[in-house]
């Protein structure tokens, strides 16, 4: 456990059935569950609509449809849509910090010490509203709850508090004030057995937990489980965060309060930023040979330009020269909102000599995402399923059946579109890739 509230937990808020309200203005403040919808079925996310009438996750589909009124939308899910808004809100949170560690496609936690940030309550708390309008508006209105604290446990359990869109941070020193009070199904590794048991011995909060022996929880539960119940009960967790791959990159960026279209002004701010990513390399030891500069307009809109040099630097006048050369690539006149620069391909050592004189470093086009396999697809029509219509545009398959199949045309920046059915072999039909948002 540290001294500050350092680790931040966020927690996409019903995030399969967030996106499909998002993709789908006619589902908007309508009950959506998301998963298998026929035969033995699951659900696996329902939206907060859904769960007003106690729909949940792992729900079999049958009794989801038994609870739901007349109106509710039935979706099968769309992959490539969830990853696609997940990998905008993992950007975002790693240009908060280095050090994130993202726990499944709508969950991680970042280390906030890690990115150099004031850890105190109130920083912090000001730091977390930033990051959570920022991803709302990255992610055309996808909400995440925000827990904050000492811990991966405390920051965990603390987002969970206040969903939708919370947010929570626990100082330092209030962790079992926060904890004890709550069920013991908030803990980690306490499942319906575990609870059950608990329950017997008349255990149902933390706080009553805590106050059990430890001679107990090892007879009960054997040395590993019971000896994990009894540290986190007293919120006892020193697990440090591990990202899902070595650092492959340093970089800083400027997000400005108004949007900036002076050239000059940009180049002033891209040179400090330049100096600031050359002090981290040298500090880390590290050296690099691709300089990348970052550009998000006033719609979120971003784009990247790489150089690549023939020999690795920590040198500020080498990154400051590649990164002002990559900038007048960059179209400013409409503005800038966001300006960062970036170095990668790192090693543990740096090429004294810069560039020879006379030589430009090759430019090469914009990274472009990993390319993510697409889901298999069968034959049939699925409801919920992205469709362009020749004629009509894109929309969405809103029911198929007996040779038919009914599309919704609208998408997330129209409002609510007509219906209309046809032939499920209709050729001026077809599958298409999810919609942009923004």
């Amino acid at each position: 456990m540290r001294r500050e509230a350092s680790i931040m937990h966020l927690d996409l808020d019903a995030a399969f059935a967030s996106v499909e309200q998002r993709d789908k203005p006619s589902l908007r403040g309508r009950p959506v569950v998301v998963g298998g919808i026929a035969g033995r079925g699951v659900v696996a996310t329902a939206s907060y609509e859904a769960r007003a009438f106690g729909v949940r996750s792992a729900m079999p589909m049958s009794e989801a449809r038994r609870r739901l009124p007349s109106g509710a939308a039935y979706l099968s899910p769309r992959f490539e849509a969830y990853r696609r808004t997940s990998q905008v809100v993992m950007e975002l949170l790693r240009e908060v910090s280095p050090l994130v560690e993202q726990v499944s496609i709508d969950e991680a936690f970042v280390d906030l010490a890690a990115g150099g940030h004031d850890c105190a309550v109130p920083a912090v708390t000001e730091l977390a509203r930033g990051i959570k309008a920022g991803i709302a508006a990255a992610t055309g209105g996808v909400t995440g709850s925000v827990g904050v604290g000492t811990s991966k446990l405390v920051a965990k359990i603390a987002s969970d508090l206040d969903k939708p869109d919370g947010l929570t941070v626990v100082g330092p020193g209030c962790e079992l004030a926060v904890l004890h009070p709550l069920p013991v199904t908030k803990l980690w590794g306490v499942g319906p057995a575990t609870a059950e048991r608990l329950r017997q011995a008349g255990i149902r909060t933390i706080g009553e937990l805590a106050a059990r022996d430890l001679v107990d929880l090892l007879a009960w539960f054997g040395q590993a489980h019971g000896n994990g119940l009894f540290r986190l009960a007293r919120a006892d967790d020193d697990r440090a965060l591990v990202p899902e791959r070595d650092t492959k990159s340093v970089s800083a960026e400027e997000t400005f309060g108004t949007d900036v279209a002076d050239r000059a002004r940009l180049e002033r701010e891209l040179d400090l930023l330049a100096d600031r990513v050359a002090k981290r390399l040298r500090a880390a030891g590290l050296s690099g040979r691709t300089v990348t500069v970052k550009a998000r307009y006033f719609d979120f809109t971003t784009i990247t330009r790489s150089a690549t040099r023939d020999q690795p630097t920590d040198e500020p006048r080498a990154v400051v020269e590649l990164a002002r050369r990559l900038l007048a690539d960059i179209e400013v006149t409409g503005g800038l909102r966001l300006l960062g620069v970036g170095v990668s391909a790192l090693s543990e050592f740096a090429q004294d000599t810069l560039f020879p004189i006379g030589t430009a470093p090759e430019v090469v086009d914009p990274a472009a995402p990993e390319p993510v396999a697409a889901e298999p697809v069968d034959t049939a029509w699925r409801t919920g399923q992205d469709v362009r219509h020749d004629e009509h545009g894109p929309g969405w398959v809103w029911g198929a059946g007996l040779g038919r199949v009914t599309v919704r045309f609208e998408g997330p920046l129209t409002p609510p579109g007509p219906v209309r059915t046809f032939k499920a072999d209709d050729p001026a039909l077809h599958r298409a890739p999810p919609p942009d948002w923004h």
